[in-house]
This record gives C-alpha cells, sequence and structure tokens, in this order.
C-alpha cells in the first residue's frame, strides 16, 4: 500500500470481506478504496494517494494444469480513470444482492463475478440437478451465503428477500430446458411464470430493493419469417411450453414494471433476453456443448439434432456482462433503463448448430457424430437484434463467436485434465474477460 509520500506503508486497504485488497482477485471499487484510505493515520494526503494508486496483476492461465499463475503485483502512478476495469462496477461494489438460481450455470458465473468485485450475495435455488455441475465444482457455495428452496413457494420467496435485505435482485432461477417442457408443462409453466410473479412482488414489497433484473430467454418471441433479429418491440409468444413459460415472464414483469412497482417501493424492473450461451460448466442435458462434451470425455458418439439450425451463440459472460450493466444503471435510478434488452451477438456469430460442433472439434477432440431426428418441434432460425443494448448500455462484448468456442472447449479440456481447477478456471476467465472490456463500459 502506499501512503501519501508514494511509500510502502503498513495500512492495509481491504474489501467489504475483509480480505486484503492486493493479489486475491477481489477488489472493491474506487470509491471503497478512497474510503479506506480516508481513514490513513496520513491524512487527506493519504486519500489523494490512495485515489491514485493503481494495483494491477497479471493473469496467466496455465492450460496444461488447468491453474492460474498470479504473478507478482506491480505499482504503477495512474490517474483512477485509467484502470483496467469496467466503472459500472462500481455501482455494484459492495451491494447485497440476492441471486435466484445460483445453483445453475448462468447462475455461477454471475455469482463468481459479483463476488469478485465485493457484493454481498444471498442466493435462492433447488439443489444442482447434474453431477458434475459448476455450482460444486467451483466451490461457489463458499463465496455465498446459500439457501436451497423453491420459488413456487410464496413463502420461501419472502424469506430469503427479508433475511437477505437486497438492493437488487438478479431472478435466474427457472425451469431452463425446452426438452424438459415438453416432459413437464405445468411444473415450467409454474416455475417460470409463478416464480417470477412470486420472486416480484416479494421485491416490491421489501423496502431495500431498488432494482431487478429478471433473466429470460431470446425464444420469447412468436415466430416469423423474416429473418432480421428479434427486437425487444416485437411480439412476445412461444410454441412449446418452455418459451410460452418465459413469454409469460415477461409479461409477468411488464406488469410489475408498469403499475405494480409503484404501488410497492418503486423498485425499477427489467429483463434481460439472453441468446444461446455456451460457457465452460454447463452439464444440461439435450444442450449441445454437454452433449459434445459428454460424448468426447466417455468415446461415445454425439446424437446430434438438427445440424443446421441457426442459433445466436455467446459466451455465457457476454449475458452476465450484459446483466451486471443493466443494474448499475438501475441501480443508479435511471428510470429510463427499466425494460426489456436483446443480449445477443453480432449476426455473424448467429451460426450453425453443425459449425459450433466443427469448432468445438478443432478446439479439442472431436467424438464420432450421429444424426438424427428431433423428438420434439425447434425454432430452425433464431437471432437477436440486440442493437438496443449496444447503443443505450453501450454493452459490447469483446469475445467472437471463435473466442467464445476457444474459452468453452478449454475451460473443459483443463477442467477434465485436473478436476479441482473448475474455481480457477471460472476466475482466470472472468478476469480475462473484464480486463478485456476494460473501463469502456
Amino acid at each position: 500500500m502506499l501512503d501519501g509520500a508514494n511509500r510502502i506503508s503498513t495500512q492495509m486497504l481491504t474489501n467489504v470481506h475483509g480480505r486484503p485488497w492486493t493479489s486475491d482477485g477481489f477488489r472493491t471499487s474506487w470509491s471503497n478504496a478512497k474510503e479506506k484510505a480516508k481513514n490513513h493515520p496520513s491524512g487527506g494526503s493519504a486519500a489523494h494517494a490512495g485515489a491514485r494508486a493503481n494495483l494491477k496483476l497479471t493473469f496467466h492461465l496455465d492450460h496444461s494444469a488447468g491453474l492460474i499463475k498470479q504473478y507478482r503485483s506491480k505499482r504503477f502512478k495512474t490517474n483512477v480513470s485509467s484502470h483496467s476495469y469496467p466503472r459500472f462496477e462500481s455501482s455494484l461494489a459492495g451491494q447485497h444482492v440476492l441471486l435466484t438460481g445460483h445453483t445453475g450455470f448462468t447462475g455461477g458465473w454471475l455469482a463468481l463475478w459479483l463476488h469478485t468485485i465485493g457484493c454481498e450475495i444471498s442466493g435462492l435455488a433447488l439443489p444442482p440437478e447434474t453431477d458434475p455441475n459448476l455450482f460444486s465444482a467451483a466451490k461457489i457455495a463458499d463465496q455465498l451465503n446459500s439457501n436451497y428452496g423453491d420459488i413456487r413457494d410464496f413463502a420461501t420467496v419472502t424469506r430469503a428477500v427479508v433475511r437477505a435485505r437486497p438492493s437488487i435482485i438478479f431472478h435466474l432461477a427457472a425451469q431452463p430446458l425446452v426438452s424438459r417442457g415438453f416432459a413437464e408443462p405445468l411444473e415450467t409453466f409454474t416455475t417460470n411464470m409463478i416464480g417470477t410473479a412470486h420472486v416480484l412482488e416479494a421485491a416490491r414489497l421489501a423496502p431495500s430493493v431498488k432494482a431487478v433484473v429478471c433473466v429470460t430467454t431470446d425464444k420469447v418471441y412468436a415466430e416469423r419469417e423474416c429473418h432480421g433479429g428479434y427486437r425487444e418491440v416485437d411480439r412476445l409468444g412461444g410454441k412449446d411450453p418452455y418459451a410460452a413459460s418465459k413469454a409469460c415472464a415477461e409479461l409477468v414483469a411488464s406488469c410489475y414494471r408498469s403499475t405494480m412497482a409503484s404501488r410497492g417501493n418503486g423498485a425499477h424492473i427489467a429483463t434481460a433476453r439472453g441468446g444461446n450461451i455456451i460457457g465452460g460448466g454447463d452439464w444440461s442435458a439435450n444442450r449441445i456443448v454437454p452433449d459434445f462434451i459428454r460424448a468426447t470425455v466417455s468415446a461415445a458418439p454425439l446424437m446430434l439434432r438438427n445440424p443446421d439450425a441457426v442459433r445466436p451463440w455467446q459466451h455465457v459472460l457476454a449475458l452476465v456482462h450484459g446483466c451486471l450493466l443493466l443494474a448499475s444503471r438501475l441501480l443508479d435510478g435511471r428510470a429510463e433503463f427499466a425494460d426489456a434488452w436483446n443480449f445477443g451477438p453480432v449476426d455473424n456469430n448467429a451460426v450453425t448448430v453443425g459449425a459450433l460442433v466443427h469448432c468445438l472439434g478443432k478446439v479439442w477432440k472431436r467424438p464420432e457424430i450421429i444424426y438424427e431426428k428431433s423428438g420434439f418441434p425447434e425454432t430452425h432460425f433464431l437471432r437477436l437484434d440486440s442493437s438496443k443494448a449496444r447503443k443505450l448500455l453501450e454493452w459490447r462484448p469483446p469475445l467472437d463467436f471463435e473466442d467464445a468456442v476457444r474459452l468453452t472447449a478449454e475451460w473443459y479440456r483443463d477442467y477434465y485434465a485436473k478436476l479441482t481447477a473448475a474455481a480457477a478456471l471460472t476466475r482466470a476467465h472472468i478476469e480475462q474477460y473484464r480486463q478485456m472490456i476494460g473501463s469502456e463500459s
């Protein structure tokens, strides 16, 4: 640490968890750092120096061992505006967060990013359903107050909100599989529609809640023949139970945003409609990347449905980035951002399932492929128009399709080379992504 004369000081800046603000990856925001510096024995000059000192870490992912090698911190006398982390994180750092669905794939990545920037996180979700799963493999329970519960029970949701006292709620808990929607339609509707209503009603009645981000899907739109990307103003729909239940969740959120929130605490409510996400740590059934991984690891054939189906593929961190950016605007009191938002890749990243499998095989091993007819109807062409988020939120994910595929395949390859490396691999990818977007957001 630096004192007012740029000398090494005995005062250690810490994050909201009391951990050193140095090389453990859990950085506080500038605002927290400056508050700590104000209390330094050296007085005001230390506060000024604390605002200008920038500790930078260089992380390197050793793919052969699946570990993060952390090099010695270097000290730079640079202005705070030149630090390499996203500006939007300062609005979120130190916030009390309730995250539903923290045991899931996207929820796990979001939980670790929130923890990295010093949020106090409480989670509400059902236990993980697959083995392995990201929640257990990356030891995410160690980073938050984890609670198992079903969002279909309003009393359970209310207790979670009261105990967490969140300023922001990220609602990700859902029945997320198209195939299960056909097998269990009532569970799908009650979880995705009624569960969302329970979360928003509990949020409306909680004095602490300022903002809610509900994550839905790119499948909420009524199908149309035009191959242009779906826009937020397009008609909602859904021919299968999963898509229809998520469209219903959008309508519930719109109702609460338009009329119910003002009859409660006035919280700002937004929805995030994400494109097809890929990334390390997903072992769900009937999803192309987990199916590819299982076939590769077990040396079994990959049963491939609809290889010509077009999907808007993006890395899971692109969606998490969009959710965090949106939440920061809502917490800043920006009511104009309480709306529906698409978060999908640019048009040239909407490619076929077959092309995705080919790219995965170039990074890792390619299993034998057996083509089969799908047991349920699926949308052939799906693409999102995310120009609204790019223009108004300035959301610019740095990973293109090939980057996303490469990071995904490398995560699984290195995980299976060293099964204890999941946390390190996931944090390394988060750190790399944060450095890539830098202070532009």
